[in-house]
């Protein structure tokens, strides 16, 4: 495998400085423990922040690295305490944490930390760049990165980089709230492949991409400008075999068994959470005190262990979630507690690796109940802790882990009488119950673990570069466009095929204001005066229109598909009728009036119904019903119910463009280009003899030749055809 490079805001080793000391300690969270094992397993290097200000690194930076790099494999960034503040605590979890978690009353909006983000983005670029050899996988993630993915594309073009999200992705109408939404997006999309736990989050994506940059996709492929990106799901999963195993950890049982002298019978219902305000705590206690209200003979059988780790302390937020917890806890106890019987244990720390694991395997129940949560592993923690099979989990619907868990209690976290009867429930369910869910789920969890999620999205990253390549493949290159402008200045008869919309311009949302720029007439004006090309104009345009901005040129148009040919004068290309009109139309007026920013477009011999300007969610609903009622009543009519790019058409079936480029192919010619965007150029590429130029704009798949990446570069492909065009003009001139 070529070498991994993993990007991530904090490294998987933690530096402190102690009595003028460095220590290292492995890092403490779920990327890092997760993805520990994987990267050891692999030629890689790991690079981040270790924790540690530059300040307190001072002129001993590069002996640090050094034992990062040789200990690790570990590559530090070492910013400043005022970095640190502006870009972790400032607009990573002052601005983006809250919004992508739905709590927008707590998102702050300022440039100043987007500038600090910006500025550490590129400082992780520049790290990268300079460690980064050709072949190197990149893998960035988290929501602290989202820009690195195009600065590091701007800096190495062929890089092989994919980001992970570990996060929700949020709602369009919650993503639109942030002013720099399409910096962050142009950000992501510089990556091959981005990665979310969940299809709703990578949908979520999807939408923004489409409404905010206009980026359509394919069963995920995104086409970006000049590069596909894969958006997919990958749920992340656990060391399942580890968290399995270790219940049979001398120290684990020493303090299961230490825990259960102290705990007698009881039932352990166990809640264990970073002290954050997605996480659901103040939700989850108040539940817990009216279950007991409700449910009097639990007291002094059930005991609630409440862990929250400290995070975040600095930030009011959390500082204020703290003294609400405390007092909840507090008050609980008071109100329910009996002499010898505390009914919530709390514990505000964190717990080393045998208290943990004992607490997973002793607990009967582990309510899990955030607000919002992109995964959450503490869920599949406990179930693989269960190697009897014992034990209930209650899942908060909200979690990302629910769409895998769906054997557990999935209760609304805000739904307080759900989680009172879900405690219930889990307290009260039979063991064959228990184990017959958890086993289901625990197959499923030891399947897909942590190696697995890696490798899948690695794999898929490597898909990724193998389809861009093959697409690639057909671009112009210089060498192919070198050929065909030899071909063109050699040829003494050429003929040349041009699409409007998408190829000659870029679309826009209201067609009457496409019109050709001053630089293309220019162009397409001097091609046509060359006595050896013949210019030919083919477009699904009207012929009014194509007659006036192209009328003073001596080009060939073809409107509406091919139903109208202008060589000296319009003509009907053959005999048709519009009587079917009035059958349609009705039926486009009453789309047109279901979806805002729609509008019907009426040509001689066709009619067209745009959406482009369309809300692109319910344009797609719309698009798709309008299309199928279309298809019943056009069965018989001799019509085409034909899509393009944001229209659906309704023509007579006998027209299209292959048909009426018939009439110039019919003799031979020396030279012949054709250059299209969409499927309706699909027909005049069919039909082109071999050895012909086609030209297909964007990179999707196509009956031509070659792809080119934009209309900028149609036109200014044609201007060297302009340039090469002289000296054949020269040679017939001695000639005569």
């Amino acid at each position: 495998m070529k070498r991994l490079l993993i990007v991530s805001n904090r490294l998987p080793v933690n530096v402190e400085r102690r009595r003028g000391k460095f220590h290292l300690q492995p890092s403490v969270g779920g990327l890092a423990t997760g993805l520990g094992s994987f990267y050891r397993s692999y030629e890689s290097l790991w690079i981040g922040w270790p924790g540690i200000a530059k300040e307190k690194v001072g002129a001993e930076d590069e002996s640090l690295a050094g034992r990062l790099r040789e200990e690790f494999r570990c590559q530090p960034i070492f910013l400043s305490q005022r970095e640190v503040e502006g870009f972790y605590h400032g607009f990573c979890n002052r601005t983006l944490w809250p919004l992508f978690h739905y709590f927008t009353q707590h998102a702050v909006y300022t440039k100043e930390l987007f500038e600090i983000y910006r500025r550490v983005n590129a400082v992780f670029c520049e790290e990268v760049a300079q460690v980064a050899s050709e072949g190197d996988v990149i893998w960035i993630h988290d929501y602290h990165l989202m820009l690195l993915p195009r600065l590091l594309r701007e800096r190495i073009s062929r890089a092989t980089i994919g980001f992970f999200l570990h996060i929700p992705f949020p709602s369009f109408e919650t993503f639109r709230l942030l002013p720099w939404r399409k910096e962050l997006l142009e950000g992501l999309i510089g990556a091959d492949i981005v990665g979310f736990h969940t299809y709703d989050y990578a949908r979520h994506f999807l939408a923004a991409v489409r409404r905010l940059m206009g980026y359509e996709h394919t069963l995920g492929n995104l086409m970006a400008g000049d590069r596909v990106v894969k958006v997919d799901a990958f749920p992340m999963g656990i060391d399942y075999e580890g968290f399995a195993q270790a219940a049979e950890d001398p120290r684990v049982k020493r303090e299961v068994q230490r825990l259960r002298n102290r705990l007698k019978d009881r039932k352990v219902v166990l809640s264990i959470d970073r002290l954050d305000y997605t996480k659901g705590i103040p939700q989850r206690l108040e539940a817990f005190h009216r279950f007991l209200t409700k449910n009097p003979h639990y007291r002094e059988k059930v005991t609630l262990i409440l862990v929250t780790v400290p995070s975040r302390t600095q930030v009011e937020h959390y500082r204020a979630l703290k003294r609400e917890v405390d007092e909840l806890v507090g008050r609980i106890n008071g109100e329910h507690g009996t002499i010898g019987w505390v009914p919530i244990w709390y514990l505000y720390r964190f717990l080393h690796f045998p208290t943990l694991h004992a607490l997973y395997n002793l607990a009967d129940v582990a309510l899990v109940t955030p607000l919002r949560d992109g995964m959450n592993l503490i869920a599949k923690e406990y179930l693989a802790s269960k190697p009897e099979g014992k034990g209930v989990l209650v899942l908060s619907e909200m979690a990302g882990a629910a769409t895998e868990l769906g054997e557990a209690i999935l209760v609304n976290p805000n739904n307080e009488e759900e989680l009172i009867g879900a405690l219930q429930r889990a307290l009260s369910m039979a063991e064959e119950e228990q184990v017959e869910r958890n086993r289901t789920m625990q197959r499923r969890l030891s399947r897909y673990n942590v190696r697995r999620w890696a490798e899948d999205f690695l794999d898929s990253l490597a898909k990724v570069k193998e389809l861009q390549q093959e697409m690639e493949a057909k671009l112009l290159t210089p060498k192919i466009r070198e050929e065909l402008l030899e071909d063109y200045s050699r040829a003494e008869d050429r003929l040349l095929l041009l699409d409007y919309d998408g190829t000659l311009v870029p679309f826009s949302p209201r067609p009457e204001a496409a019109v050709p720029p001053p630089a293309l007439l220019e162009v397409l004006g001097a091609l046509a005066e060359v006595p050896a090309n013949e210019v030919v104009i083919i477009s699904g345009r009207d012929r009014e229109t194509l007659q006036r901005w192209f009328g003073g040129l001596k080009v060939r148009l073809v409107a509406e598909h091919g139903a109208w040919i202008k060589e000296d004068t319009w003509q009907a290309a053959q005999s048709l009728g519009d009587e079917w009109k009035d059958e349609i139309r009705p039926v486009l007026e009453f789309y047109t009036d279901r979806t805002p920013g729609a509008f019907i477009e009426e040509k001689d011999f066709s009619l067209v119904w745009h959406y482009r300007r369309a809300d692109p969610e319910l344009a797609e609903i719309r698009a798709r019903e309008l299309k199928e009622e279309l298809l019943v009543l056009t069965a018989n009519l001799n019509l085409g119910v034909l899509e393009g790019s944001k229209v659906i058409e309704v023509k007579d079936v006998s027209v299209n463009k292959g048909r009426a480029a018939m009439q110039w192919l019919r003799r031979p010619w020396d030279f012949i280009l054709a250059v299209g965007d969409d499927w309706t150029d699909e027909d005049v590429f069919a039909v082109l003899p071999e050895g012909a130029y086609s030209i297909r704009v964007g990179l999707n798949p196509s009956k031509a030749r070659f792809n080119i990446l934009s209309h900028s570069q149609v036109l200014e492909l044609l201007e060297q055809l302009l340039q090469r065009g002289a000296p054949a003009v020269g040679q017939e001139d001695e000639t005569l």
